[in-house]
């Protein structure tokens, strides 16, 4: 076969060479052990938490090693593409602070190794195809549907491998006659490799997350251009990798399968094979058992799901550092006010297995998160999130952002700040109290008659002084409390609970009821000073009369 002459009759209208392509893409001027890396994600319009979990080890591996991440957009599969899914995905992730310093953008691309979508770069995967068919390692393939479909029923009738090799490689050997013959004709045609590989063969590699694989050598000669000239990912990869000078490639451990044929294409090909980092599935306890985040059955799969539910985007981005690396949990206790980046980030300490995703976990270091913001940035946060998910009551925040912020405000800083909130969608039950429209009727306990809870607060009233301080305020509840025969010895009271009808707990339940209409509030004096004295008595009487 004069390979050679099949390459023309092949690609007639190819002139650029491997040569042209490797001088106009040179190697990047990086400093040494800078990992350039990508995310490269198909446009199908659904960006999940394995998508935030890959570009944020992406990004970390790349920004702290003064690498670059740049973004690829694969879209050689046009049935799956959903127009607009590119932008979506680039919004999103940007939400979620993964900033490329690289590729596609909703302008077209930024950066110097484009294009960086796939259908744009044909010309340059049928440079590389042309290589292949010059030199016997690729060759077009004219199978029907039907053919490709009769052998695989003779494979599985048979019980062998399904795929396209060795004997079933019908089109491997022919004559250059016999495939201009199929040209003339204007038949379809493929374009396949053709692989030197044995399954009879093994080999050792190296895996940065998996560690030592023993790797079973490709033998199909699988498909690098589809019949309208589009390469398949496989072959795209491989090009687009080299030329964009990538040095790591970070992708779901559901590719392992085709790592052999990767190696294989990249020796081929005579490039340098990137480091591979393989992250396992994100999984989840279902009864005593742990199966995969479904995209079908766990709405926590989209990375919408948390925007919507209000968590901060630096709380999505802590959780996901603990699950990435173990480690990050014992630096963050070590290190409570610094940046999250400054955590030095490695691939090596990624669960090979997949990592557990936690919901209440993720809902603990959220408030964490929250708990550590001043009240203008908790209300900023709060009031973007509302704008989008609650539009009246952003209409509150907006209307009084002095109030808001002082509600806020409330056990925030010190020590051990308050952590009453771990999404913005509990803002409103926290505080919407402050809201006479949100404000809720209180339904006292039972076991008080209303005649006692309308003298508690009565009594309360005659005392009741907006300039005292907070001692002197509780120093008038604990008196009042002992004037109506409850206690406040909450010893004495655990010890013999029927000596006494109550408790100043009771006592102040009554106030904090009647006042924010909940059991459960911020501390009750703050509140009180908060709403100032006409409407913190204003409420009180209401709830007298409602009580006569």
């Amino acid at each position: 076969m004069d390979y050679q002459a099949l390459a023309e009759l092949l690609f007639p209208n190819v002139t650029m060479t491997p040569d042209e392509l490797e001088e106009k893409f040179p190697p990047r001027n990086t400093p040494e052990g800078a990992v350039i890396t990508r995310m490269a994600p198909s446009p199908t319009g659904f960006v999940h938490l394995g998508n935030l979990v890959q570009g944020l080890t992406s990004e970390r591996m790349a920004h702290q090693s003064g690498g670059v991440l740049f973004l690829r957009v694969e879209d050689t599969d046009a049935k799956r593409e959903v127009p607009g899914a590119v932008e979506v995905l680039i919004d999103t992730l940007k939400h979620y602070g993964i900033q490329f310093d690289e590729g596609a953008t909703h302008d077209g691309d930024a950066g110097n190794y484009g294009p960086y979508r796939q259908r744009q770069r044909a010309d340059i995967y049928h440079v590389y195809a042309k290589k292949l068919v010059s030199e016997g390692q690729a060759y077009p393939c004219f199978c029907t549907e039907e053919q490709l479909a009769a052998m695989r029923e003779t494979q599985e009738a048979n019980k062998e491998n399904t795929g396209y090799y060795g004997k079933y490689a019908m089109w491997r050997d022919r004559e250059l006659d016999e495939i201009r013959a199929e040209l003339d004709a204007a038949h379809p045609w493929v374009l396949r490799f053709r692989s030197t590989g044995s399954i009879a063969n093994q080999f050792k590699f190296d895996d940065l997350v998996k560690g030592k694989l023993t790797i079973t050598e490709n033998d199909v000669d699988h498909v690098l251009l589809k019949s309208d000239g589009i390469p398949t990912y496989h072959f795209a990869h491989a090009v687009d990798d080299h030329l964009m000078r990538t040095t790591h490639v970070v992708r779901g451990d559901e590719w392992l399968p085709t790592l052999p044929f990767h190696i294989q294409l990249f020796k081929a090909l005579g490039f340098k094979l990137p480091k591979y980092v393989h992250i396992g599935p994100l999984m989840k306890m279902d009864g005593t058992s742990k199966r995969k985040l479904s995209k079908r059955k766990d709405p926590e799969l989209a990375l919408t799901f948390y925007k919507a539910e209000g968590f901060p985007v630096k709380a999505v981005y802590e959780y996901i550092m603990t699950i990435l690396n173990s480690n990050f949990e014992d630096w963050r206790r070590a290190n409570p006010d610094a940046p999250a980046e400054d955590f030095k980030f490695s691939p090596k300490k990624l669960n090979p297995a997949g990592s557990l995703f936690d919901y209440a976990k993720l809902t603990d270091v959220s408030k964490n998160v929250i708990s550590r913001m001043d009240a203008e940035t908790v209300y900023s946060l709060l009031l973007e999130w509302a704008q989008e998910f609650d539009p009246d009551f952003a209409e509150k925040l907006a209307s009084d952002k002095a109030l808001a912020v002082s509600v806020l405000s409330i056990g925030r800083g010190g020590k051990k700040p308050r952590k009453d909130l771990a999404v913005w969608k509990d803002a409103k039950d926290y505080m919407g109290f402050f809201y006479d429209e949100y404000l809720t009727a209180p339904t006292f306990d039972e076991k008080f008659d209303k005649a006692t809870i309308i003298d508690v607060l009565e009594r309360f009233l005659a005392k009741f002084d907006i300039s005292d301080d907070s001692a002197v305020w509780f120093d008038k509840v604990k008196a009042l409390t002992n004037e109506i025969g409850f206690t406040t010895d909450m010893k004495a009271y655990k010890a013999d609970p029927t000596a006494f009808p109550g408790t100043v707990a009771d006592v102040s339940t009554f106030i904090r009821q009647a006042v924010t209409g909940k059991t459960n509030s911020p501390d009750l004096f703050t509140v009180m000073q908060i709403l100032g004295y006409d409407r913190t008595v204003a409420r009180i009487r209401a709830t007298i009369n409602n009580l006569k």
